[in-house]
């Protein structure tokens, strides 16, 4: 897909600008949900089946997810490229200013809050076990609970 303009902010609104694309890539990062129904039923903020599945079309063709081939009657799982891996910063730059400037639900702050607190070392662990789980890459040697055990346990 080209772009309006040569500009690199104006590419990344192009495939980010909208707020569903966000949100559908927020809920497969957070929510490990990786197939239709689940994005449909899980989204806190009620995403419409019609919108969902051209989210859906528009992450895959821009490059930030793929879509597994699916057999007559089986559901298509959705994975994470290393582009749609890649807006894990983006995503958690966009809550901690939600966090500093919007208010919020009780437990979606507490999960922005602990990434924050846990600083861009934690991001870029977050992003190595999206890795493992999307792409296949070899898990990363580490003491203790990963990173998304962590969260959760940090969640309650």
């Amino acid at each position: 897909m080209d772009s309006r303009s040569g500009c690199p902010v104006n590419a990344a609104v192009e495939v980010l600008g909208d707020r569903w694309s966000l949100l559908v890539l927020r809920d497969v990062v957070f929510g490990d949900r990786r197939h239709f129904r689940a994005l449909l039923t899980g989204s806190a903020e009620g995403i419409a089946s019609n919108i969902l599945a051209d989210r859906l079309v528009r992450l895959v063709e821009a490059g930030l997810l793929t879509r597994g081939t699916a057999a007559r009657g089986q559901r298509a799982r959705y994975s994470l490229t290393e582009a749609g891996i890649r807006t894990l910063p983006i995503i958690c730059a966009l809550g901690d200013w939600g966090l500093d400037w919007r208010p919020g639900g009780d437990e979606p702050r507490a999960r922005q809050q602990f990434i924050r607190d846990q600083g861009p070392a934690f991001v870029e662990e977050l992003m190595d076990e999206l890795r493992v789980r999307h792409l296949g890459a070899p898990p990363k040697a580490h003491d203790g609970p990963g990173p998304f055990e962590r969260l959760a346990a940090a969640q309650g």
